[in-house]
């Protein structure tokens, strides 16, 4: 299954286009199936990529723009019109009317020649506070079909997956099989035949078992095998064979696919709907290194359900109080971003919360859970600690334990010595899903970057839960990382920020703010612990650092006042996002003067879609535009957010909505896409509720 050319697409669906709306926007592209790291299924809406926004007449993809095999057909009155997928040699596509998005849902409303409504609803639902269902790597697809002309037609509804979901590699074989399971759920499962654990090929996984599931009801019909076999016999019947292909064989020989479908007799103006699941189980989906060796993780879902096809059941039959959760989500999500900073707002944090439930992966046990989070898109590492730290208003917002579930994995590891360096790691494995860590200590070097991070989310995580005996178990690495802050924090050596892509630097601004932001938290930290000596130095320290870092970071020439990239170098400036701790914890560190100088100097800078992260580059990132948001008085506030989402709306990108990009031109810078750090897109949610430690 091959894109066809970006004209051919176009042109085939100029009826389409000229009627569909998007609400709120139309995004790079567009969630169908976000659950994690491996289900990750969009629709590419960008011109550079895409179609424009369509469900119908082009293949969805994997978040790096692999196709997915992934149709779906509808027959009316005995005629058959494609709603989703670009399948060879049918026409006949619905009309698109709208497009809307929330945070757990894609809702596409067509038209089947003005006689049938269709509504596609896609569902990954996000339950922060319900870990069961949290755990399961599955997504809903839920067609609901009624009449718009007065008049009843007889319908039928058909969908297929391939065999592409299972491997990165079309060479590689394919084998499945279809079953039923409890509560009259039916499904083809399919897998790689020769599977190779915690391996990847272009970022998708090469083990575990798919599921393409439905729940058999009146008129139900299977079949698996050829593509252009399996749907014609719908389009010719409006049903399938229930047969099986059992020739196992490669993905792109003679692209095998897996297909439910269902007559739904004689629709009215009432509707009718069917549910289907897609999603993926793996037992044991990582590896760890403890003191006890590399240790396989088992699923967290595991601990809820005796088998992958229990699992499979609840999920499949659970659609309603998925749908009822995940609604009451997205409805007091978008409350809160409108009354926040507006329409605007709202934009990117219901697309941010996907991304950051989008890049994470639970296993252990409800008692000793752990939460696993890929680097999606730059370099694939394993719980990155400034990954973590941009994404983390996201989880503070909806559950902060989830939070604490991300850093214990970095706790462990180095309190079991298998860390050598007395900085914080920066991540806990150089690629997911092997989390073996780093006993050479030859992980990239961010000392100041992650040492500072760790401490300030280690606090942000008490902040919300009031778990001291948290903080009393890490104190002595917690106040080992404060020493190499009060070493480093107030002259920060040559080395890397999170913003890596920009280069080492000497003297960073923003980075040194981290460092004595960081040195604060750990008085605050102290003093909760009853450490106080240590709460009084580290306050100390923190405020003499501070106005020194004033001194050295001010611009002294004639111009708009502001501060440096790095120190006595006037005719520069950054986004200073470091300071949101600050604000968000209510440290009180930084003068307010501080922020009232730099919230009149951004405008100054401010290019059509956001602020450069610093004068190296036009380059800037959502996450940290943001949350230097959060620290801005308005209007400097509103603009920094109206500029970011002037972006996703209006950028020919159509990979997903990417961290990273031209700030004059809207391009990507190196392809960051899908990356968990759009959780920081809710940091201004996090600075608004009041937090005091």
């Amino acid at each position: 299954m091959k894109f066809t050319s970006a004209l051919a697409m176009l042109a085939s669906l100029t009826t389409a286009i000229a009627t569909s709306t998007f609400t709120p926007i139309k995004p790079p592209s567009q969630p169908l199936a976000v659950r994690s790291p491996y289900l990750s299924t969009w629709q590419p809406a960008g011109s550079g990529g895409g179609n424009g926004g369509y469900l119908a007449g082009q293949w969805p993809s994997f978040w790096n723009g692999r196709t997915l095999g992934w149709q779906g057909l509808i027959r009316v009155d005995g005629t058959t019109y494609n709603f989703m997928g670009d399948m060879s040699g049918l026409s006949n596509l619905v009309t698109q009317t709208n497009y809307e998005y929330t945070a757990t849902q894609s809702i596409y409303t067509q038209t089947v020649n003005n006689a049938i409504k269709l509504t596609v609803t896609f569902l990954s639902p996000i339950t922060p506070d319900d870990w069961k269902r949290q755990s399961l790597v599955f997504s809903y697809m839920n067609l609901s079909v009624e009449s718009i002309d007065g008049n009843t037609h007889t319908v039928q509804v058909y969908s297929d997956i391939s065999a592409e979901w299972v491997s990165g590699n079309s060479n590689n074989i394919a084998q499945w099989e279809y079953g039923t399971a409890s509560d009259d759920v039916v499904y083809h499962q399919i897998f790689r035949q020769t599977q190779e654990a915690w391996t990847e090929i272009s970022d998708q996984t090469e083990f575990g078992n798919w599921y393409w599931a439905t729940t058999s009801q009146s008129g139900y019909s299977y079949q698996n095998g050829e593509d252009s076999v399996v749907r014609a016999q719908f389009i010719n019947s409006g049903s399938l064979a229930n047969t099986q292909d059992t020739n196992y064989r490669a993905i792109s020989n003679s692209w095998p696919v897996f297909a439910h479908a269902f007559d739904l007799g004689s629709v009215g103006t009432s509707s009718v709907s069917r549910v289907f699941s897609i999603g993926l189980c793996q037992d044991e989906p990582i590896q760890y290194t403890t003191s006890s060796g590399v240790v396989p993780q088992t699923s967290l879902y595991l601990d809820y359900f005796n088998t992958q096809l229990d699992a499979l059941s609840f999920f499949q039959t659970d659609y309603a109080t998925a749908y009822e959760l995940s609604s009451a989500l997205d409805a007091q999500l978008q409350e809160d971003s409108v009354n926040a900073n507006g329409e605007n707002y709202a934009i990117l944090t219901t697309l941010g919360l996907r991304h950051a439930f989008g890049g994470i992966q639970w296993t252990g046990t409800e008692e000793s859970p752990l939460v696993w989070l890929k680097e999606i898109s730059s370099d694939g590492n394993m719980n990155t600690v400034d990954v973590i730290f941009p994404a983390h208003p996201a989880y503070i917002y909806t559950n902060a334990t989830i939070l604490k579930l991300l850093l214990d994995p970095l706790f462990q590891n180095q309190e079991a010595g298998l860390y050598p360096n007395t900085y914080s790691m920066h991540d806990i494995g150089a690629h997911y899903p092997n989390a073996t860590g780093y006993p050479a200590g030859n992980d990239e070097a961010m000392p100041l970057e992650e040492s500072g991070n760790m401490i300030i989310m280690t606090l942000m995580y008490y902040a919300i839960t009031k778990d001291t005996s948290y903080l009393e178990q890490h104190y002595k690495l917690l106040s080992q990382w404060a020493e190499y802050l009060v070493a480093d924090a107030l002259i920060p050596a040559n080395q890397a920020s999170t913003d890596d892509f920009e280069g080492a630097l000497a003297n960073q601004t923003n980075l040194a703010i981290k460092g004595i932001v960081g040195i604060q938290a750990m008085s605050v930290i102290a003093n909760l612990t009853g450490n106080t000596a240590d709460a009084s130095n580290y306050s100390s320290i923190a405020s003499d650092y501070v106005t020194q870092w004033i001194g050295f970071a001010n611009a002294t020439t004639d111009e708009l006042p502001h501060l440096t990239l790095n120190y006595g170098n006037s005719s520069t400036w950054s986004l200073l996002y470091n300071a949101y701790a600050d604000k968000a914890l209510n440290l009180g560190i930084i003068p307010q003067s501080i922020y009232d100088q730099q919230s009149e100097f951004y405008p100054s800078v401010l290019e059509a879609f956001g602020i450069p992260v610093d004068t190296r580059h036009q380059w800037s990132k959502s996450d940290w535009q943001v949350w230097t948001a959060a620290t801005a008085n308005e209007p400097t506030r509103q603009d920094m957010i109206d500029a970011v989402a002037t972006w996703a709306a209006a950028t020919s990108e159509w990979l997903p909505f990417g961290d990273l990009y031209e700030t004059q031109t809207g391009a990507y810078v190196y392809q960051f896409a899908n990356r968990p750090v759009q959780g920081g897109l809710l940091a201004v949610l996090v600075a608004n509720m009041g937090l005091i430690v």
